[in-house]
């Protein structure tokens, strides 16, 4: 975009898979209201091989081939699984590659459905912002329950160090995934010292099945959070899409005064 911020998602094999996540997700950008355009602001990081073919028949993302030399990550990664956590870690990686070339970016997981423009709703003094799995009505607490399938982060020197040292505390706590890591060490002194300043979003605009928006009219993303297995994430999140398409489908005054509601999770949650 024109400030050099770009949206980023990671795939692999297993969910580029025809008529599985990675569709759902470019298909929310084509229903959602006024989300059409931020396509061609979409990098797809590709695991695999694969995954990196199928994104390249899309034609309407920018596709990246971030393969890990002797690790195979096409198959489908079990959550907490080695797999499943060097994929995890790979990300933050390649992430702090991105801080440090000068962008800023969204990171979203592509089992997030994208229904609105969330900018109006990222706060202008913060350095990095991120979704939560359950919010405290106070975007400040460090209580919040960050989830780190959602963030926006703008390049400076506090998120490069931020970064640097998010993928370091791995050391200190193996067997944890990117999201348990920063949980514990969103509290550590460091974070002051940088002046890192962190912002947690509303689930009313950043919802997800741990914890749904409440009120169709004002959310921007639904993430298939709480939920475990491609098959279980791909029923609830079409259903998501289903309820989106019939609230689009409803005139102005019908959408303001009947209250929307989400007929999901039904498996998840």
């Amino acid at each position: 975009m024109g400030d050099k911020t770009v949206i980023i998602t990671t795939l692999n094999a297993a969910w580029t898979e025809p008529n599985s996540i990675f569709d759902v997700f470019l298909k929310s950008f084509r229903v959602g209201n006024q989300t059409t355009s931020l396509l061609k602001h979409v990098l797809v990081a590709c695991l695999d091989q694969t995954a990196y073919s199928r994104c390249l028949e899309k034609k309407q993302v920018h596709c990246y081939a971030l393969t890990t030399k002797d690790v195979d990550f096409s198959g489908e990664a079990h959550f907490m699984s080695d797999d499943y956590l060097k994929m995890m870690w790979r990300r933050i990686d390649f992430l702090r590659n991105v801080l440090e070339m000068g962008y800023n970016f969204i990171f979203t997981d592509a089992d997030i459905l994208w229904f609105r423009q969330p900018f109006a709703h990222f706060y202008p003094d913060a350095d990095f912002q991120i979704a939560c799995d359950h919010y405290w009505f106070d975007s400040t607490n460090l209580d919040n329950s960050p989830n780190g399938g959602f963030n926006y982060v703008k390049s400076n020197e506090r998120t490069i160090q931020f970064y640097k040292f998010w993928y370091k505390a791995r050391e200190a706590y193996p067997g944890k995934h990117d999201q348990d890591v920063l949980n514990m060490i969103k509290y550590n002194p460091f974070i002051k010292d940088i002046g890192l300043k962190i912002r947690f979003l509303d689930t009313a605009f950043f919802g997800g099945f741990c914890e749904p928006s409440k009120d169709l009219n004002l959310v921007c993303t639904m993430h298939a959070n709480c939920c475990v297995g491609i098959g279980n994430k791909m029923h609830d999140l079409t259903m998501a899409l289903d309820d989106w398409e019939k609230y689009m489908a409803l005139n102005g005054d019908e959408k303001m005064l009947r209250p929307q509601t989400w007929t999901v999770p039904r498996i998840c949650g």
